[in-house]
């Protein structure tokens, strides 16, 4: 059995769509757990560079560097390669549903569905933001990667 694949998707792949990669990186590691994990934007304004760097900066808070990450516009071949794809909001849920192929194999969903209390909710875009919404958006993700793990098999 190949190991489960996860993308997440916000509008530019640069604040939380990579958070969320972080986060669950991090989760999976302290977990054991072996995820494929990658992020995307449904947007393509961002493409190849790397992620704000108020996101950069509250990941360098709790360790992680993810200034090596860039971003990258979602493609149809990602229903194809990730089994599992989280939207980090309802518009984004929206826009993956317009460009998803007739038949895949993909599981599409709003990220937030997996934390118990908080169907149908949008992590924060903090883009428009300051530090605190980055904050809140880091702990929305958080949360999500512990259910993530939770599901595949984390101790």
């Amino acid at each position: 059995m190949s190991q489960p694949s996860i993308l997440f998707v916000c509008l530019g792949n640069i604040c939380r769509s990579p958070l969320a990669e972080a986060a669950l990186r991090m989760r999976a590691v302290e977990a054991g757990v072996a995820l494929t994990i990658d992020s995307a934007g449904t947007g393509n304004w961002h493409v190849g560079r790397p992620p704000d760097p108020r996101a950069q900066e509250v990941a360098l808070i709790h360790g992680l560097d993810i200034s090596g990450y860039r971003a990258r516009q979602v493609t149809t071949e990602d229903f194809s390669r990730f089994g599992h794809i989280y939207a980090l909001d309802p518009q984004n849920l929206k826009d993956l549903r317009r460009i998803e192929p007739k038949r895949h194999f993909s599981e599409v969903r709003l990220l937030m569905d997996m934390v118990p209390g908080r169907r149908g909710t949008a992590v924060l875009d903090p883009y428009y933001g300051d530090a605190e919404d980055f904050a809140e958006a880091w702990s929305d993700v958080c949360e999500a990667a512990d259910s993530i793990i939770k599901r595949f098999g984390g101790r």
